[in-house]
């Protein structure tokens, strides 16, 4: 694609990386079938190709970003589709990031959409205030069609998102260092969270469970919370950055053999974290050195030659897309299941988005609507008895839908390897414990 930036424009590290991703397109559309916002709305502009234009003339211009532009990055899952399609490596994420700082930059939304964006901004990368959050939403949760009666859909989508009840503390999970079990083979640092740890802490449990039996202790920090993923997506960049230098901080001063992250959404950033402060000198090199220690579970765990196990039980594996298309773990955690003696099976069309996609759910709930549906009608044709991906998002979007349980990997992979039985299975008889 031809660009036309300024020699001045291309003095700015935005426009220089713009202007070098942007080259390498070549307007071929095979993204666009691979686009969940294409394939449901069929408008050029919901294409990441339509996406590229719209970004290479908003930022040539250097003008602030306009209503339109806006609404079609809004819609942008940012699943991350269309790179693993894209022939040329053109490296939308980058790009559209840098585009949705732009945005935030220049755009002044609506007085409820930013609103509730700053809410959001401001509750969710908090555990202890997320929690509180939760608890208070569920008072006002039948107040969501009066929200969606006055306009306000997205209002309605965030009461029906929060959990009727709110899962008992873990305390495997909490800050601190949990020793190794037998001969000790090496020291990680567990990732925390800031969602996740509130929704579902089991799972952090689950993790720390099965890497301390397999010889190696884990350190939880209580300093790094959210890795800045969440505002990142927002365009929120010092606030982004700000959580990656905390983070790279803990993890750096806790010398560890890798970080293992178990939400495919965070592992996908954190192994961004090189990129993302390249341009900072007192970091650049800090943050190469944590995005190359990152890890997604699986991976550390594939690290390790599992042994075959029994449990059985028919899964359908939900692929994340930050899982497949972001970090391109495509088969391991497939592997890793069949191995601890599960039987996978795909689900049809499972390179599109479940809908869920950070806060989509809440700022696109029509779009995440029809995108959750179609998923879970994929998901059912495949009869399984429970349901196993990699990311709290996708567990939280497509649980309530479902008739099975949908767990994450590790809980599955913790019970086959001599761990508790999740208690989202205790209902199914015939399960060992």
């Amino acid at each position: 694609m031809q660009t036309n930036f300024t020699a001045a424009q291309l003095q700015e590290p935005r426009n220089v990386l713009a202007n070098g991703i942007l080259r390498k397109c070549v307007h071929c559309g095979f993204c666009t079938a691979t686009c969940p916002t294409y394939v449901l709305l069929g408008d050029e502009l919901d294409s990441p190709r339509g996406r590229i234009y719209l970004i290479k003339n908003m930022l040539e211009k250097g003008e602030p970003a306009t209503a339109e532009t806006v609404k079609h990055l809004d819609r942008c899952l940012s699943c991350l589709s269309c790179m693993t399609t894209c022939p040329s490596g053109v490296h939308y994420m980058h790009l559209v990031d840098e585009a949705r700082a732009h945005v935030e930059e220049t755009y002044r939304r609506p007085f409820l959409d930013r609103l509730l964006r700053t809410v959001l901004a401001t509750v969710m990368p908090r555990p202890r205030l997320f929690r509180l959050a939760l608890i208070a939403a569920r008072l006002v949760r039948p107040l969501g069609p009066i929200a969606s009666a006055i306009g306000f859909k997205q209002g309605e989508a965030l009461l029906d998102l929060v959990p009727r009840k709110l899962a008992a503390p873990e305390p495997f999970g909490t800050p601190g260092t949990y020793a190794a079990q037998g001969d000790r083979r090496g020291r990680v640092a567990l990732l925390m969270g800031c969602v996740q740890s509130v929704l579902d802490p089991g799972i952090n449990g689950a993790a720390i469970r099965l890497i301390t039996r397999l010889g190696y202790e884990v350190v939880v920090s209580g300093e790094e919370a959210c890795c800045g993923s969440l505002t990142h997506h927002m365009g929120r960049e010092a606030d982004a950055l700000a959580r990656a230098r905390r983070s790279i901080d803990q993890w750096t001063k806790a010398e560890v053999d890798a970080v293992v992250i178990t939400a495919s959404g965070c592992g996908t950033t954190i192994k961004d974290y090189g990129h993302m402060l390249r341009l900072d000198p007192a970091y650049a090199e800090k943050a190469k050195v944590i995005s190359a220690m990152a890890k997604d579970v699986t991976e550390f765990l594939d690290s390790l030659d599992l042994p075959p196990a029994t449990k059985r039980l028919r899964l359908a594996y939900h692929s994340a897309c930050s899982m497949q298309h972001g970090q391109n773990i495509t088969s391991l955690p497939q592997k890793l299941l069949a191995r601890a003696g599960f039987e996978v099976v795909e689900v049809p069309e499972g390179h599109l988005c479940c809908g869920s996609a950070g806060i989509y759910n809440i700022l696109q709930p029509e779009i995440a609507g029809r995108l959750k549906a179609r998923k879970i009608a994929n998901i059912e044709t495949t009869r399984p008895q429970a349901v196993a991906t990699g990311n709290i998002g996708c567990i939280t979007q497509l649980s309530p839908g479902l008739g099975v349980p949908v767990l994450h990997t590790v809980e599955l992979l913790d019970w086959a390897y001599g761990g508790k039985l999740p208690a989202q299975l205790t209902s199914m008889s015939g399960l060992q414990p």
